[in-house]
């Protein structure tokens, strides 16, 4: 029997992050997820204002989708542990797909709030280069339904551009509205040095022309951006309607958080984050839904973050959603109630989305820019929160005041979201 969600979960007791790091998102040959991981440890304890012991550390959460796969390596968690020097200290590895270190990121809150830990570090890793695009393909199929799904010949981009199709059938949604997503994204990015894609759509394009020139060729006319997007030849069809530019890359990446009591973050920061919502609910695979314009498992965990957090969508000051492809974007603003359902787009279209407009999103470069480590981007979300609410987001700050910010964090195609709500105070 199917039991509602409770209204009232609140957390035992406060908890606050007082380190964010992250290595640099790309594609790096020779270097494991546990350089990389320690690559973003350091950055971590760096970040922590007024210093720690690391020895302080009581337990990992790890989030990882598929190092077996990837690297042939399983049983990670113990791993890092050792390598960051901190056995015998219990360290745990959360799979939850995409959504592995914002899971990850929940156990580390849940076991700070339940009294059994004071300090926790939480972290994400992936290392996915390394293998052929399709074998990555099909490692990220596992995903998915494969008893129902992969059989069909779905795979992550078919499930998106069916969602694209759906939003464009029942809404009226064009290519272009996908595009200003990733334009949007790019121009974040292009600002982020941790971005694995550190250019915008025209410095792409730019460069392309002078490469045709340099090589004698004439150079390609395109009138604008989104002349460029539309050309077959620079930026493919992969599955109509989503091209080469509304899909995130195969990545590289690592990222840390060091959470802690509420009572104790003063004596590690001098400006904490406290996180003051969160939520996580599951879905049926996407052939087994009613609708693919919506994610209800993100509809729910907003919800219940926003309950625990005693606010509403229009509260949120800045936000990092999964944006994997740009539809994601789009229906995760309508999903987190920032726009009503069918206005994501129209929302993107006007700019409301951008660091300048009233609710801006993906401010880091998203997934889209920024990279998809896959085991890595959800915490790698509240890295991006914890620089920009506290004034260190350099070049791409957001003006004003950001005493809210929201992470959305989706596993496969809706099977898992994880909403988390952050307060600077």
């Amino acid at each position: 029997m199917n039991r509602p969600i409770k209204n009232s979960r609140k957390l035992s007791r406060d908890v606050a992050i007082v380190g964010a790091g992250m290595s640099k998102f790309g594609a790096f040959p020779g270097i494991s997820s546990r350089d990389l991981f320690l690559d973003a440890f350091q950055e971590m304890r760096l970040s922590v204002d007024r210093g720690f012991d690391p020895r302080e550390i009581e337990a990992l959460y790890i989030g990882n989708f598929s190092s077996d796969i990837f690297e042939g390596q399983g049983h990670t968690a113990a791993i890092l542990a050792d390598w960051t020097g901190l056995t015998p200290r219990p360290a745990t590895r959360v799979e939850d797909a995409c959504a592995s270190s914002g899971v990850a990121l929940r156990q580390g809150i849940l076991a700070v709030a339940s009294g059994l830990y004071d300090i926790v570090l939480v972290g994400g890793i992936e290392k996915m280069t390394d293998m052929p695009t399709s074998q990555v393909t099909d490692a990220l199929a596992t995903a998915s339904d494969t008893l129902y799904e992969v059989p069909a010949g779905f795979t992550f981009p078919g499930f998106y551009a069916a969602m694209a199709t759906a939003y464009m059938h029942a809404y009226g949604a064009s290519v272009e509205s996908f595009m200003r997503v990733g334009l949007k994204n790019h121009e974040n990015g292009a600002l982020n040095e941790k971005a694995q894609f550190g250019a915008t759509i025209r410095q792409v394009m730019d460069k392309k022309i002078a490469g045709a020139l340099a090589k004698g060729r004439p150079a390609p006319q395109w009138e604008d951006e989104l002349a460029f997007l539309k050309d077959e030849r620079a930026n493919p069809v992969i599955a109509w309607p989503m091209r080469l530019f509304d899909c995130s890359p195969i990545s590289d990446g690592a990222t840390a958080l060091l959470l802690v009591s509420a009572e104790i973050a003063r004596n590690f920061s001098e400006a904490p984050l406290y996180v003051v919502g969160s939520g996580q609910a599951s879905d049926a695979a996407l052939h087994d839904r009613d609708t693919l314009t919506a994610l209800c498992s993100a509809q729910l965990a907003a919800r219940e973050a926003y309950q625990m957090a005693g606010v509403s969508a229009r509260d949120i000051k800045i936000a990092e959603v999964h944006d994997c492809f740009t539809i994601a974007e789009i229906i995760a603003t309508e999903d987190l109630g920032f726009f009503p359902a069918g206005q994501g787009y129209r929302a993107a279209e006007e700019g409301l989305t951008s660091r300048q407009g009233s609710k801006p999103v993906n401010t880091s470069g998203g997934l889209k820019s920024k990279g998809h480590p896959v085991g890595a981007s959800g915490a790698g979300q509240v890295v991006e929160v914890w620089k920009q609410m506290r004034g260190e987001a350099g070049a791409r700050q957001v003006a004003g005041t950001l005493d809210l910010a929201l992470t959305h964090n989706v596993g496969g195609t809706g099977q898992t979201s994880v909403v988390h709500i952050f307060e600077r105070r």
